[in-house]
């Protein structure tokens, strides 16, 4: 067993005021994400300037919280919702999706390029790069909160959370962070220096987080109030499935588009 580190979710107060790092997680993640488009920008030969830029990351930020938001609350708490409907806007009290914030984020970035006059493929597979980066802040987070941790297990670097009961678990956080941040990454890193076809990177996003967090769902506790569905699956699995095999097809169809071009 590894002790877990008890790490105070506020990093600083001043006054009433408490700073978290979760939300230090997010504010850096806006930060790196402006940063990192238009490095890959100028790799990829993307003609958008910083304003542009400033702007995509305001209509991202915008997505991923109204998409986050009522992904929870359509995938996960649907019923409660409908019989508490003021309690929607208590963002506050927690509850964010990231299969809805994708949704939010794609039809955010869908929005920002037909009225920019970009290509959709052509912005997105530039900006998804930066996208593990705040996933793999997001869960260092998750794991800071003593949050979203993983199931019983005696392997010897379990962990016992505080609102995990008594337990040994997985740090299944720190799991999500190798994979869906460092893993990702380098996958979507390794891809933009490469001639790939257009969406390629796009939907090798989809693909690898749906496989990476189809995979690490295993080792997650589910949620309490849905627990397994069918006996086996969690909702986090149910979801991240269908993106699994729509990436896996979509990745496959645009390489055959391109070849099919070039022939």
């Amino acid at each position: 067993m590894i002790p877990y580190p008890n790490i105070d979710p506020v990093f600083i107060r001043i006054g009433p005021l408490a700073f978290r790092w979760y939300g230090l997680m997010y504010a850096l993640s806006f930060i790196t994400a402006i940063f990192m488009i238009r490095v890959i920008a100028i790799k990829k030969n993307l003609k958008i300037t910083q304003d542009e830029i400033s702007d995509l990351i305001l209509w991202i930020a915008i997505g991923v919280i109204l998409g986050g938001r009522l992904g929870y609350i359509v995938f996960y708490h649907p019923v409660f919702y409908l019989s508490n409907p003021l309690k929607i806007l208590a963002v506050w009290e927690g509850g964010m999706s990231f299969h809805g914030g994708l949704i939010g984020v794609t039809t955010a970035g869908f929005l920002f390029c037909k009225t920019r006059g970009f290509s959709f493929y052509d912005v997105a597979d530039v900006a998804v790069v930066s996208g593990p980066i705040g996933l793999g802040l997001g869960r260092m987070g998750n794991f800071i909160n003593g949050e979203l941790f993983g199931r019983p297990t005696d392997l010897p670097w379990c962990m016992v959370f505080p609102q995990g009961g008594e337990a040994c678990r997985h740090p299944s956080q720190l799991y999500q962070a190798g994979l869906e941040g460092i893993a990702l990454f380098a996958i979507l890193f390794f891809l933009s220096g490469r001639n790939v076809a257009r969406g390629v990177t796009f939907w090798s996003l989809i693909l690898f987080y749906g496989l990476f967090r189809f995979l690490v769902e295993f080792a997650r506790e589910p949620d309490a109030h849905l627990g397994l569905l069918l006996g086996v699956f969690s909702m986090g699995q149910v979801l991240s499935a269908p993106m699994f095999i729509l990436g896996l097809v979509m990745v496959w169809r645009q390489n055959t588009a391109a070849k099919t071009k070039i022939a």
